[in-house]
């Protein structure tokens, strides 16, 4: 009979502490999704800026080799022909 009472204490034990970790994985799993759907918009942001970004970095080149004074002090670079 003490044995039945202790394998009762035993499964009642590890069923609580099984609910409980489920609970923590699934609140950590919320807060993993939620981090994650953060980085995922931040990421397209970026992607959006450095878009932008590189069409301004391309129009200022244009602009500046178009520049006389610029192309006074560099001069482009004349091509070898093999």
């Amino acid at each position: 009979m003490d044995t039945l009472m202790k394998a009762d204490i035993f499964f009642f034990i590890s069923s609580i502490s099984s609910i409980i970790l489920t609970l923590l994985f699934c609140i950590a799993l919320y807060y993993f999704i939620r981090a994650s759907r953060n980085l995922y918009l931040l990421s397209e942001k970026i992607k959006t800026h450095f878009k932008e970004s590189e069409e301004f970095i391309f129009d200022l080149r244009d602009r500046l080799e178009s520049n006389l004074l610029f192309r006074m002090f560099f001069s482009p670079k004349s091509k070898r022909k093999k």
